[in-house]
């Protein structure tokens, strides 16, 4: 993190935001007071921060439960805040973000509006913090996109502009909640809303809502001239830290310009006026980070939260996060070839995997080259399967014309391959990079390229002697979370119909195969849940899930249970429990309001790259959170450190240890 804080104030950024969706005590447990260990950490981040002259805000999103009208609950809120203010914070934020835009029956007894709820809420507690130089407001309709019924039209922002004291600054991420761009025109009419300069929360690098992309195109689409009409600028950036090099590095040189705009006249050059070029800033962040990685790293850096922010006025947003220590071991033990050569990434390669994973609304050049031949090479393979017969002089015209295209079609063909063969290098340069802690953390979104350009490549081989219909593709430009994946999903999308490489199976496994207590009820009564993973040797992982917990413990009771008991009817009813180690565990109402789901995850120990473990139960996650859950819980002995680590790392935090779960099991939980 102090390594970070440096990056920052070295390229003119300075402010952190900490407000990390997987500190508990930030949104789902905001009442609750840090403990003396928690405070003490916390404290540290502070003083680093302003060691290295960042401003740091302390962020609490109350907005799912507060009652706004309990004075309980607002004088919590204000003693949470005066135990963060007394570790030597001065600067903070309340986030109304991602709520129901409903009162409770006893708010709106009180208030005329949601509006003036937050609004009476928010000037409280910034009169009571005595008017800190910042204090930052979060709405709930915090873009155009999310407004009723429009900018212009939103009542609720209307209030927000009137009643919020002008000392209290608002956030907004722009036309949507991942803003392709934003324009003068458009800050000036929220300007006019809001009655003050906006701050804006930009996600344009944010990658929490999609596993399998990671964002490191330059900052983008944003004009300097915004500099005038904003109160400041955080960038939201990868999850991951290595991630974040271009896109910090470049919106250092998007605030530079700004700041060589003020101090030029406008008669002035375009180098003197500050104009800031994305391309040449991303030139110039690729050098440097070529440099940056080719620093030997014996350990991963420290750990930096993610909700965090960069700005011009603020800093860098990021989640809390452990960094991998136990990726690719297999890997590096894989061939003498591995061990003997480790090598640093070049420019080249850098560009080339910036290319592929540029931004949310666009590929680099060479990924959508790449997407542009797999598509037409697709649409255009019917050419080779052509039947025409020799001799016929009526089509010796359509022989010529079928030579040539089968010709173009075989040309692009194996140029696609040559050029899906440099990816497969790229992977292989990657994984042999001396800086380990760029590796660990981009590891997971090279192999998945690396794993879908074999299936790009296998299939275009395959289309060389046989047909396959072309898929029309909605063009309808969406929010990036929409169609998830990046240039993997996309080419996933052209491969075949249902638009998925990776299709969940339903499992049916006879008891003698059970590993587990949860095993059998959960491939039986939640199969669309239930995915595997094989190797050449067969079955060597799986992870399973359930959607409502509740339900499935009733149908275990009535139909998984009974069932057994038919199967095996000299068991007596309490040796089938020991046999299937299963009882009538009661959750308490508090877990599974926030978190209704189970997941129970198993790979053997043989398999050694914990990437693939983690791509596991990603897509278990995924299937969960596509489908309504709001999170997820699972139970391990405490002494099982195997499992700790492995979902400590995919975000899971212990929320307790009770009697009432399976003998002395601890609960870990993660919000989706």
């Amino acid at each position: 993190y102090i390594q970070f804080c440096r990056t920052q104030g070295r390229w003119g950024l300075n402010t952190y935001l900490y407000g990390p969706k997987d500190d508990l005590k930030h949104r789902m447990l905001w009442r609750e007071m840090y403990l003396e260990e928690e405070a003490v950490h916390l404290k540290a981040l502070i003083q680093a921060a302003h060691a290295c002259g960042l401003q740091f805000i302390y962020a609490l999103s109350p907005g799912q439960d507060i009652i706004f009208s309990n004075s309980y609950d607002v004088v919590l809120l204000k003693r949470k805040l005066r135990q963060v203010a007394g570790l030597g914070c001065k600067a903070f934020a309340i986030l109304f973000d991602d709520i129901d835009h409903t009162l409770c029956q006893v708010d709106k007894d009180v208030f005329s509006s949601f509006a003036h709820a937050q609004v009476s809420v928010a000037n409280e507690i910034f009169q009571y913090l005595e008017e800190p130089c910042t204090f930052l407001f979060c709405p709930t309709e915090y873009c155009n996109s999310l407004c009723y019924p429009c900018l212009a039209k939103s009542a609720y922002l209307k209030t927000i502009g009137e009643e919020l004291l002008p000392g209290i600054g608002v956030i907004w991420t722009g036309t949507k909640v991942i803003s392709k761009e934003l324009t003068e025109e458009s800050i000036k009419e929220v300007q006019e809303v809001l009655q003050r300069r906006p701050l804006i929360w930009d996600n344009l690098h944010a990658n929490d809502y999609d596993s399998k992309i990671v964002f490191l195109g330059p900052f983008k689409g944003r004009p300097i001239g915004l500099g005038p009409h904003l109160q400041g600028l955080l960038l939201n950036p990868n999850c991951e830290f290595e991630a974040n090099f271009i896109p910090i590095h470049t919106l250092g040189s998007w605030f530079r310009s700004i700041h060589r705009m003020r101090k030029h006249s406008a008669s002035a050059s375009k180098e003197e006026s500050g104009a800031y070029c994305p391309e040449e800033a991303l030139s110039r962040a690729l050098q440097d980070w070529t440099e940056e990685i080719g620093k030997s790293s014996k350990g991963a850096p420290d750990v930096i939260s993610n909700e965090t922010a960069t700005v011009w006025k603020p800093c860098e947003i990021g989640e809390d996060r452990e960094q991998e220590t136990q990726v690719l071991t297999q890997l590096d033990s894989a061939s003498q070839e591995l061990e003997a050569s480790h090598e640093t990434p070049g420019l080249t390669d850098l560009r080339l995997l910036v290319g592929l994973f540029y931004l949310p609304y666009e590929h680099g050049d060479k990924a959508q080259h790449l997407l542009k031949e797999f598509q037409w090479l697709k649409a255009n393979s019917s050419c080779i399967s052509i039947a025409v017969k020799k001799g016929d002089p009526q089509k010796s015209r359509s022989q010529v014309e079928k030579k040539f295209r089968v010709d173009e079609w075989r040309s692009r063909a194996l140029h696609f391959k040559q050029e899906c063969d440099n990816l497969l290098h790229l992977h292989s340069r990657i994984i042999k990079s001396t800086n380990r802690a760029f590796l660990y953390d981009l590891y997971p979104y090279v192999w998945d390229v690396r794993n879908t350009t074999l299936l790009a490549k296998a299939f275009v081989l395959w289309l060389g002697c046989r047909t396959i219909a072309s898929v029309d593709l909605l063009g309808v430009e969406v929010e990036p979370w929409v169609f998830k994946g990046g240039i993997s999903g996309e080419f996933q999308t052209n491969h075949i119909s249902n638009g998925s490489l990776f299709i969940p199976f339903p499992l049916i496994c006879d008891v003698l195969l059970l590993s587990h207590s949860t095993v059998g009820p959960l491939l039986h009564l939640s199969p669309e849940y239930s995915f595997i993973l094989e190797d050449d040797r067969g079955l060597c992982g799986y992870a399973l899930g359930v959607m409502d917990v509740k339900s499935f413990i009733k149908n275990c009771e009535a139909t998984w249970f009974p069932a057994m008991r038919e199967k095996y009817p000299q068991a007596s009813y309490t040796e089938l429990f020991h046999l299937f180690q299963l009882q009538k565990a009661t959750y308490p109402d508090s877990l599974l309001y926030h978190f209704p789901s189970l997941v129970h995850v198993e790979v053997l120990p043989d398999v050694l790259d914990s990437s693939v473990a983690r791509c596991l139960a990603t897509c278990l996650l995924l299937a969960l959170k596509v489908n309504g859950s709001q999170g997820v819980f699972c139970e391990m002995l405490p002494t099982d450190q195997l499992h700790l680590e492995f979902f400590t790392k995919l975000g899971f935090l212990e929320i307790f240890r009770s009697d009432a779960v399976h003998h002395e099991d601890i609960v870990l939980g993660r919000l989706l």
